[in-house]
């Protein structure tokens, strides 16, 4: 199983069904949330509403309830009377329990409580575990914390290491990565930033809440001209060396040339 879905996937409330396709339109992906966006009391007809969809399959993913809680239980009926066979569990904590979840599903593991997080490296290697993703506020609460970031926008240093750890489990066990969602929605600025590192180091996609945040992610992961000519052109000077060699005045070894294939591969070169 893989996850290549493209590096902007929208969050979209199971109950509000007349979002569905205009999410998925314009997003690459969409995450149809039956956990956090959807009241206890409005689960049951959220579950109806993402039965009645008619989505592309190959582009949905569901966010549902953790594992442990009753309404997994439901989710996973409700996903077994669709096409819909990738699903987001929220609040991801026990490598057990996650492995019993039936066989049909693949699953992306969203990492937001400190248990979670300090499993990430044996959930990573579970075989139905497509790939890792990890969340700010919720770590932050589940540690008694009031807030993620700092006055300035920048992520506090708990943060930092749960996104890095989060890559590092995901990577070394060669599943994707997803980078938290950026709530403040009018800050596209620090999104830009944000989402530009992320590309940088190896995230496959950043989740988003807004359609807003789309465009600025995509920008963020689609490698710039010049970048794109520099990597065709150190991989065709390779092909003339043996070892490590000078390109543009830069050293170049197998690690740049590995650089530079993920840099076409992100540039769909």
């Amino acid at each position: 199983m893989t996850f290549d879905l493209g590096p902007a996937i929208l969050f979209c409330p199971a109950d509000r069904p007349e979002r569905y396709g205009k999410a998925l339109e314009r997003a690459d992906a969409v995450i149809l949330d039956l956990e956090d966006a959807v009241a206890p009391a409005d689960k049951a007809a959220a579950r109806g509403a993402v039965i009645e969809s008619d989505l592309d399959p190959e582009r949905v993913i569901v966010r549902v309830n953790p594992v442990g809680s009753g309404d997994i239980d439901a989710d996973i009926r409700t996903l077994s009377q669709t096409d819909y066979r990738t699903i987001m569990v929220a609040k991801a904590e026990s490598p057990k329990r996650i492995s019993r979840i039936d066989g049909r599903f693949a699953v992306v593991a969203l990492l937001e409580t400190a248990k979670g997080v300090s499993n990430a490296e044996r959930i990573a290697d579970l075989a139905n575990v497509v790939a890792l993703m990890w969340g700010a506020e919720d770590l932050v609460a589940s540690l008694g914390g009031t807030s993620s970031r700092k006055p300035n926008g920048r992520y506090r240093d708990i943060a930092r290491y749960a996104r890095g750890r989060t890559l590092l489990a995901a990577g070394a066990r060669g599943k994707a990565a997803i980078d938290a969602v950026h709530l403040d929605i009018a800050g596209l600025k620090r999104l830009r930033i944000e989402a530009t590192d992320a590309a940088a180091t190896g995230f496959a996609a950043t989740a988003c809440i807004h359609p807003s945040q789309v465009e600025v992610i995509r920008a963020a992961y689609r490698p710039a001209a010049a970048d794109v000519a520099w990597a065709h052109g150190v991989i065709a000077a390779a092909k003339g060396e043996r070892g490590v060699f000078s390109y543009e005045g830069r050293m170049v070894d197998e690690p740049v040339l590995r650089h530079a294939r993920a840099l076409l591969q992100r540039a769909g070169a």
